[in-house]
């Protein structure tokens, strides 16, 4: 029971309702006076936390090991004991993309320098590889000399990866097989070429995108950076595939014993649960990441994802079967069906984020 003084006036702040006792009868707010000491403040916050901590705990841990668990209790009208179904998305959506923006990736270091050096950059390291072609010394014995100091060691080997990442671009021909040998070449053509050697304006668009591409990253570089965008897309993805879900689900299901919106909310808590998952290997493995890199950090760091992406796989077939309530063998048939069928299109749409991404790669 609340604490806070009454107001003398039992006209309701809100909607103006009279209000006979402490709450108004028409829309539940507390008649108490709205000016607060600040020990009313931090009392009335503490509070707040707690019952949202608790509220919160009790939600991850259903959604975690209880698969419809959740669905259940609030289509039964079981609500404020746990999250909101849409509050609980947001939250982990949120909380997903402010870590993904915060948390840098170290493992974009590959080694390999970035093509586009300053000028005064480049010129030393040409001076350093004249030394070492006059000198005929291996690589490995002019870094290892004592005449040589350890900045000029230094722009010695950015100089001999930097050969060697040009070579690899250079060899680099059958990723993007644009046709093209160069993205001047591209423009050449399209610029003075023959009318049929022309392409339509979007198209000539979308093959600068790849021959730029092609020129200034090697096939890792472009399969990392791919991975990479479909790792930090998956989030958008399933925001984006709410709505289709929820459908196949109203398709395979009994229309007059199940709405749209319980779709929508077995819907909400099953992506709700697909990106915990997904937020809780991103920080397990970025942690350690940051930890260090060694064959058991790297070991630990898969088996986490193994198991992780294993659960995130089998969860569904329970989830569905207990919330359906179906026989067995139909549940499993229908899962099998249902999982099939929205592999395929959020294969598509993270296709789509996929190219999108890869013709924005710098």
């Amino acid at each position: 029971m609340s604490k806070n003084p009454l107001r003398k006036d039992k006209t309701c702040l809100n909607c103006n309702y009279v209000v006979e006792n402490r709450f108004c009868p028409n829309c539940g707010q507390e008649n108490s006076d709205t000016r607060k000491t600040f020990h009313h403040l931090f009392i009335h916050f503490f509070e707040d936390l707690t019952h949202y901590e608790n509220t919160f705990w009790k939600t991850i841990k259903n959604l975690l090991l209880r698969p419809a668990s959740l669905t259940k209790e609030y289509l039964s009208g079981k609500r404020l004991s746990y999250l909101a179904p849409v509050r609980l998305y947001i939250f982990i959506s949120f909380v997903t993309f402010f870590l993904i923006a915060i948390l840098p990736n170290k493992n974009n270091d590959n080694g390999l320098i970035d093509i586009n050096q300053t000028q005064n950059s480049t010129d030393t390291i040409n001076n350093k590889i004249d030394t070492l072609s006059k000198n005929k010394m291996g690589l490995k014995e002019l870094l290892k000399s004592e005449y040589l100091s350890q900045e000029v060691k230094d722009s010695i080997q950015k100089g001999f990866d930097e050969g060697k990442r040009k070579e690899t671009l250079e060899n680099d021909n059958d990723l993007l097989n644009t046709g093209y040998k160069s993205l001047k070449e591209l423009d050449f053509i399209q610029k003075f070429g023959k009318e049929d050697d022309k392409l339509g304006s979007i198209e000539y668009w979308f093959m600068r995108k790849f021959q730029y591409v092609k020129d200034n990253n090697t096939r890792e570089e472009i399969i990392d950076k791919g991975f990479e965008s479909a790792s930090h897309n998956f989030p958008k993805v399933l925001i984006l595939y709410m709505p289709l879900f929820a459908l196949f689900l109203w398709l395979f299901h009994g229309k007059k014993r199940w709405y749209y919106f319980d779709h929508g909310i077995f819907t909400l808590h099953y992506f709700s649960f697909l990106l915990l998952i997904y937020l809780l290997i991103f920080i397990f493995t970025r942690t350690l990441t940051f930890i260090g890199d060694s064959i058991v950090i790297n070991s630990v760091k898969n088996i986490f994802k193994f198991f992780g992406f294993c659960w995130m796989l089998y969860y569904f077939f329970p989830a569905h079967h207990r919330f359906y309530g179906e026989t067995r063998w139909i549940s499993i048939i229908k899962s099998v069906f249902l999982f099939f069928i929205n592999m395929f299109f959020i294969s598509i749409i993270l296709m789509l984020f996929f190219l999108y991404t890869l013709i924005n790669i710098q």
